[in-house]
């Protein structure tokens, strides 16, 4: 019998084309949906004839109630080793198998210098006037040499993004609730003693933190106040850390001087969401991990995981 597969959210359309999937051609029908299915009745009607699905990252929740709508359902991939819209608990209870993939911590990073850099030059301002034969020259940009950037997080991407600041001849300072000074000396960074403090001498403030019951709204508007008027705020983590509402305050009324995320609360991002017209606002649709090579892993995994479930000794298991 020939199972059915199908790789959700694929924008792109090159989920199939990354991949060689001939290991299990014989035994699984692959598709892909390059539109994003926003409700459990759009996966359901979508998908529900699959034994088989592919997630990538956490574009698609799968919860309690939409596994109990997708009963062929048997094995689940997730791009990443971590998703945290999976219900692992009602995955179990409904007798599927979740597993997962490696994922590159270079990508984000990397994407994390492009906003700051794209800020602190006015970078699409700028592209956008020489385009439109605008003014020549309109923006001062701001120096990224001795100022000081702020990492919330010191983590495998904070550690990545704390050495191009350095190399730009930045100070870096760091905090989290666990971060060590021994931590923090082993990468040439100093630990702020509070949120606050690394807030308030920060110029360029970098949020790396996993969302979670602690990070969720940890920063809002009493701390984007506590922020300079001159700093900026990049978000490449998770948008629920910061509060969206307080960040729209922040920008409209100058608060800080400009923001970056790759990172919303609702995605695609709706068209009537007020980040879409916040001042000094530079916002990409969430590419931090989204680059050939990862996206090579992701989907070579996915085959591998497949395989080795059709033969009866999954890999990478989440459950």
């Amino acid at each position: 019998m020939t199972l059915h597969c199908a790789v959700l959210d694929d924008y792109q359309t090159v989920a199939l084309s990354l991949a060689d999937w001939s290991a299990v051609a014989g035994d699984v029908e692959v598709r892909s949906h390059a539109r994003h299915l926003a409700t459990e009745d759009e996966v359901a009607q979508a998908v529900g004839d699959c034994e088989i699905l592919v997630a990538m990252r956490e574009r698609t929740p799968f919860t309690a109630s939409l596994f109990a709508r997708l009963p062929r359902l048997r094995l689940l991939i997730t791009s990443g080793m971590r998703n945290a819209s999976i219900d692992l608990e009602a995955a179990a209870r409904h007798g599927v198998t979740v597993c997962g993939t490696a994922s590159s911590s270079e990508p984000p990073a990397e994407l994390t210098w492009a906003l700051i850099l794209g800020l602190a030059r006015h970078v699409v301002e700028e592209n956008v006037a020489l385009r439109g034969n605008g003014p020549w020259q309109s923006t001062v940009g701001a120096d990224l040499h001795g100022r000081r950037l702020a990492l919330l997080g010191l983590g495998k991407i904070g550690v990545k993004v704390a050495r191009v600041g350095q190399a730009f001849g930045m100070d870096v300072m760091a905090w989290s609730e666990n971060l060590t000074d021994e931590r923090a000396a082993e990468h040439g960074v100093v630990r702020a003693a509070s949120l606050d403090e690394l807030l308030e001498a920060g110029d360029f403030v970098s949020v790396h933190l996993q969302l979670g019951d602690r990070t969720r709204g940890l920063i809002g508007e009493s701390e984007l106040r506590r922020m300079r008027t001159t700093a900026y705020l990049v978000n490449t983590s998770r948008a629920a850390i910061v509060d969206q509402s307080a960040l729209v305050r922040a920008l409209h009324e100058g608060w800080i001087a400009g923001a970056g995320s790759d990172v919303f609360a609702a995605e695609p991002l709706p068209a009537d969401d007020p980040l879409r017209d916040a001042p000094n606002f530079l916002g990409l649709p969430h590419l931090g991990y989204v680059t050939r090579r990862n996206y090579e892993g992701y989907f070579t995994q996915a085959v591998e995981d497949i395989a080795a479930y059709l033969a009866g000794s999954p890999v990478r298991r989440l459950t």
